[in-house]
């Protein structure tokens, strides 16, 4: 038996595809053995980085685990860069949806949450029994959490901060951890500071403590030509010793917002 299937133009899509308001994909109905039928599809090109972001923190684990934690760490820097790529294209294609911004959270639970957490498990904190996945247990909860809070104060939140440390500096910051020091031979005082940068961001993903944004920086607008030349010697320090500069850049945001919280507590009572 065969089908005869067609597409059904409805007046108000013009003769395309219908956009779900609701989901934000893109909608199609089909003539099946002369019954309608309505099929669901999603955008590729947003949806597609997303998938790269995810598989990156998949490959950060699976680095890991076989003892690879130079490329682990790498992975999910990488994994950052795809993040911040996957939203700017939506956007810039209009190709916007709700199926995609699940999936982008989830993606992000897995590259910035799970990732990070077990690549400093199986490099440092392995070796300290419950100690050791319970710190590990505190980032990954912390990142699950921060994510949640995340997505339900979106539109109700000054976009110039967030609230709490972002998850993928959090993931910066470890992961930069192990990219510097994955060649050092296991010691008490790498085993402290795995602990202590760990944990500590695992905290600060909680707190309600302020970070700058960035978003209200304006992009598109002129700048001196200095500016491209100041690019221009970023780009040449971060070639030079990438990992300890990514390290130590993340690692000052991530201890600038407790610092501007006590300098504000200080102002305040003054």
């Amino acid at each position: 038996m065969t089908e005869d299937k067609k597409t059904v133009d409805k007046p108000e899509s013009q003769g395309g595809p219908e956009p779900d308001i609701a989901a934000g994909e893109v909608v199609e109905e089909e003539v099946v053995e002369g019954a309608k039928v309505r099929r669901k599809g999603i955008y590729l090109l947003p949806n597609a980085l997303t998938t790269a972001s995810l598989f990156s923190g998949f490959y950060a684990i699976v680095s890991a685990a076989n003892g690879v934690f130079d490329n682990a760490a790498i992975a999910i820097f990488v994994s950052m860069i795809l993040d911040g790529l996957d939203g700017r294209v939506a956007r810039m294609t209009n190709t916007q949806s709700k199926f995609g911004e699940e999936y982008d959270s989830l993606a992000d639970m897995v590259a910035f949450g799970v990732a990070p957490g077990m690549v400093a498990f199986f490099w440092a904190l392995n070796g300290l029994d419950k100690v050791g996945w319970a710190i590990t247990f505190i980032y990954v909860a912390g990142a699950a959490l921060r994510l949640a809070r995340f997505n339900t104060q979106i539109g109700s939140v000054d976009k110039k901060y967030f609230v709490g440390l972002p998850s993928p500096a959090a993931a910066a910051c470890v992961a930069g951890l192990v990219w510097c020091f994955h060649q050092y031979e296991p010691a008490t005082w790498l085993t402290l500071l795995s602990i202590i940068v760990v944990g500590g961001t695992g905290l600060l993903m909680v707190s309600n403590v302020l970070y700058r944004s960035f978003k209200d920086l304006d992009m598109r607008g002129r700048v001196p030509f200095a500016a491209i030349l100041l690019v221009v010697l970023i780009l040449v320090v971060i070639a030079l010793d990438p990992a300890t500069v990514l390290f130590t850049a993340f690692l000052i945001y991530a201890l600038s917002g407790p610092v501007r919280a006590l300098f504000r507590q200080k102002a305040k009572r003054a």
